[in-house]
């Protein structure tokens, strides 16, 4: 039977809402919430507005949560994001297990499943007065090559003084990381997401422009693996056996859009390889476009498609999806919707992935699964029109 590429109907997309086990989780569908940092957390922690998010998004179909990113106890972990808020997330003791709990309990009274995504900002963090950005060899990147949506805040944050951490330093924020993690399963969360994209810490030790260090923690694209393989390992011992670890991957960065974490198939293998050995379960690979071709040189496979055949474990599909522009394709981020449901539906019975997340159009709209699901009409994306109270 011919699927509609631009109007699949509620029957063509049956397949996207099949149930998904990642080991221990099974979740109803394949269409997840994907992490989006909203700065509606003051003094570190959720209030019952954020409970109340977390819930519409349950009752509207999606099939599993993924949370905004939560930082870490280090000092350094997160900071002002630039917008004038520092209401960010974190996990660092008892009061903040609490907050959460009531989160993740509201969740799973609807049925629904939850997971919080951990992240250190790293280089990434504007100067805020406390502790200084933290980068593997003290470096932001070229300023000169981040898009014009975030030129401003680059030279800000370059001009920032990042000292070069020492190996010890180093070692504890994955401590850091993995003490997250245990009160993540304090909460009650039924896995943990690692952000390891976007230019972030995970990924600065990924990137060789903001990574020049010796061994241990520095070298080839493999020796560059080690954060995030101690990272996932101190993660997954702390989470235990059962419940699943998905690692947020990307080429591009928000320092330079244009940067790419490996140029080849083989060069991504070698990256992706000890990453998925140390105990990832689903790689959700990050990029503008969700249809656009990794290595076209090497064929039409998306990077999610190029993750799964390269480690052989579950991938997500990120990017744009129910919208016509990536986030970052307009200054001023409003998006009309597009139904490419059809275009994702055709990669994903291809075999490319098995998750697809869906950002905006489900912050837009705690209903948007539900209304894909029905061959309803989907809703626009405008920045301005999104509160706390979605």
């Amino acid at each position: 039977m011919s699927i509609s590429l631009s109007h699949p109907t509620p029957s063509d997309l049956a397949p996207l809402f099949e149930p998904l086990s990642i080991r221990g989780l099974t979740i109803p569908n394949r269409l997840i919430m994907a992490p989006m940092t909203r700065s509606f957390c003051p003094d570190n922690v959720p209030g019952p507005d954020v409970v109340g998010y977390y819930e519409r998004r349950v009752e509207g179909g999606t099939g599993l949560l993924i949370t905004e990113a939560i930082g870490t106890d280090h000092p350094a972990s997160v900071g002002d994001t630039g917008l004038g808020e520092e209401n960010l997330p974190l996990f660092d003791g008892q009061r903040t297990i609490d907050a959460w709990a009531k989160v993740v309990d509201a969740v799973h009274a609807r049925g629904g499943h939850i997971v919080p995504q951990l992240w250190h900002q790293g280089p990434m963090r504007m100067p805020d007065g406390k502790a200084p950005a933290f980068s593997p060899s003290g470096l932001y990147g070229d300023p000169s090559k981040a898009a014009e949506y975030y030129i401003d805040k680059a030279q800000i944050i370059s001009s920032a003084p990042m000292p070069v951490p020492t190996d010890e330093e180093i070692a504890d924020v994955v401590a850091g990381f993995g003490r997250a993690a245990r009160d993540a399963v304090a909460a009650g969360f039924d896995g943990l997401a690692l952000h390891g994209a976007h230019g972030y810490l995970i990924d600065a030790f990924l990137w060789g422009e903001t990574n020049r260090r010796p061994a241990p923690w520095g070298g080839d694209a493999v020796a560059r693996t080690r954060f995030a393989v101690e990272v996932v390992k101190a993660c997954r011992a702390a989470i235990g056996e059962d419940r699943p670890l998905i690692f947020r991957f990307s080429q591009w960065k928000q320092q330079d859009f244009r940067a790419k974490l490996a140029e080849t198939p083989a060069e991504l293998e070698a990256i992706l390889g000890p990453i998925a050995d140390a105990g990832v379960d689903l790689f959700d690979a990050s990029v503008r476009y969700f249809n656009t071709p990794a290595f076209p040189e090497h064929g039409d496979l998306s990077l999610a498609g190029w993750a799964k055949k390269l480690t052989g474990k579950l991938t997500g599909a990120v990017g744009g999806i129910g919208l016509i522009k990536g986030k970052y394709d307009t200054d001023n981020a409003i998006s009309e919707a597009s139904n490419n449901l059809g275009l994702l539906l055709r990669r994903f019975e291809a075999g490319e992935f098995d998750v697809a997340s869906v950002g905006r159009a489900i912050l837009q709209d705690p209903q948007w699964v539900r209304k894909a699901r029905n061959g309803e009409p989907l809703p626009a994306f405008d920045p301005a029109s999104v509160s706390v109270l979605t």
